[in-house]
């Protein structure tokens, strides 16, 4: 039996992270939440997820000092994806130049989030 891979959800809305939670723990995944960017920062130091989902405009850390984070952490980074409700297209760049995996625009359909952790997961 295969290990579970990790997913850490980093976004100030409660409502999504229990809703992203509640999908992806029934898809088999364990699931990890943090309500901003430092707290998601500091769970992702600890715990090592493969794969970081992670809200662009948040309190005391944006996603994408998150992602900067993350990514220059040679050799251990995890996957990324950005999800947001902003609409400027310079900002996907910024997240692009970043890194990230994949970029989602809210509101999103929860079947084009799966199929992206999913296709990010397969290994």
């Amino acid at each position: 039996m295969s290990v579970s891979k990790t997913i850490l959800l980093v976004d100030d809305d409660a409502d999504i992270l229990a809703a992203l939670k509640t999908v992806l723990t029934q898809r088999g995944y364990r699931v990890l939440t943090a309500g901003d960017g430092n707290a998601g920062l500091s769970v992702a130091e600890q715990e090592k997820p493969d794969l970081v989902v992670v809200d662009m405009m948040m309190p005391r850390k944006s996603g994408f000092l998150v992602i900067e984070k993350l990514k220059s952490r040679v050799g251990d980074s995890p996957r990324v994806i950005m999800i947001t409700a902003n609409e400027g297209s310079r900002h996907k760049a910024y997240a692009e130049l970043l890194g990230v995996d994949d970029y989602i625009r809210k509101p999103f359909a929860m079947d084009k989030l799966l199929e992206s952790i999913d296709r990010l997961l397969v290994t």
